[in-house]
């Protein structure tokens, strides 16, 4: 068995605690063969319907297709939505012991509409203020009890309002305290407030929104000099940028390392930041050399995205394509 097979095998060993808003991501694919006589829009003729986990349940799926035992912690609805999103868990084979209900909030579904590989819509259903008291505590609780039981700490964050400063600064220094490793797929909201995190994961939008700063995309040395900004800001020990095409930049004092992109045939990108966020933490779990995190992180991501609709990784091609593109450099 050689080093890329063994750390495959290490993520079987490995429990982690993703928090953060879950949602369903709802799909209606069929078929456009008319426009409305209504209004001049496309007429879908229904064909198949499919719900499944989104957002940081989409992470846990990640996590538990590579081996490892996902905890998931969330605020959702008390709701039909939440019933479906509870069964939803159950079939997945993914624990709801993380999971609080809220009489005060909706459970959020992404409906989306597709003819044939057409992305036509998407209706959100959803709500974004930030939890109340409460749901906070209720929340926090679950997380002090769970989080010492795993290797790494993963924060998903949609902006939907189930990440607070508050919860956020809690977990870290928890965190820190017990020598487990935090790593954060973070949103605008709180995008500041993640500091002393083990690995921040901005994709290059997020970046140049987060520091409020303006350049080209295809600017490599502008971005590199704003991964060292953020690094500061944060008192992060890694910053790991995914730019897209443009492949992965990951940094920390010692040393950058730009990953290319693997030239794919793109199918969706949706939830290949979930994915690449997964792998990270299972690599930083490991503590894998950052160039490997990266390398395999960024594989992941455009893996990922030769699937249509929002799926978890398939530890098998991982691997594969790992052991053919990684195996002489490992």
């Amino acid at each position: 068995m050689n080093y890329v097979q063994q750390i495959f095998r290490q993520f079987e060993e490995l429990r982690i605690l993703v928090i953060g808003d879950v949602m369903i991501d709802s799909y209606l694919w069929g078929s456009v063969t008319r426009i409305s006589p209504e209004a001049p829009v496309p007429i879908l003729n229904v064909q198949r319907r499919e719900q499944r986990l989104g957002g940081a349940a989409n992470v846990a799926l990640n996590l538990q297709s590579l081996g490892a035992k996902p905890i998931l912690c969330s605020v959702i609805g008390n709701d039909s939505e939440a019933e479906k999103f509870l069964r939803l868990l159950e079939i997945c084979g993914l624990s709801r012991q993380g999971i609080t209900q809220s009489m005060h909030r909706i459970t959020t579904v992404k409906h989306r509409i597709l003819a044939a590989s057409q992305h036509l819509l998407r209706i959100d259903s959803e709500m974004d203020k930030l939890i109340d008291e409460e749901e906070e505590n209720d929340l926090w609780q679950k997380i002090e009890i769970l989080l010492p039981q795993t290797q790494a700490v993963i924060f998903e964050d949609y902006d939907k309002g189930v990440i607070t400063k508050n919860l956020i600064e809690k977990t870290i220094q928890l965190a820190q305290k017990l020598q487990i490793p935090t790593i954060i797929d973070p949103k605008k909201r709180n995008f500041e407030y993640y500091k002393h995190c083990t690995l921040f994961k901005p994709n290059l939008k997020e970046l140049k929104e987060g520091l409020k700063l303006d350049f080209e995309n295809n600017n490599l040395e502008a971005i590199k000099e704003a991964v060292k900004i953020l690094h500061q800001k944060l008192s992060a020990q890694y910053v790991m940028t995914t730019l897209s095409e443009k492949g992965v930049l990951i940094y920390n004092e010692q040393e950058m390392h730009h990953i290319p992109a693997h030239i794919r045939n793109i199918a969706d990108v949706s939830g290949a930041g979930d994915t690449v966020v997964s792998v990270a933490a299972l690599g930083v779990a490991l503590q894998l050399p950052p160039k490997l995190i990266a390398e395999l992180s960024n594989l992941a991501g455009g893996i990922v995205c030769e699937y249509q609709g929002v799926v978890p990784i398939p530890k098998e091609r991982l691997l594969a394509e790992a052991l053919k593109t990684l195996g002489e450099s490992v």
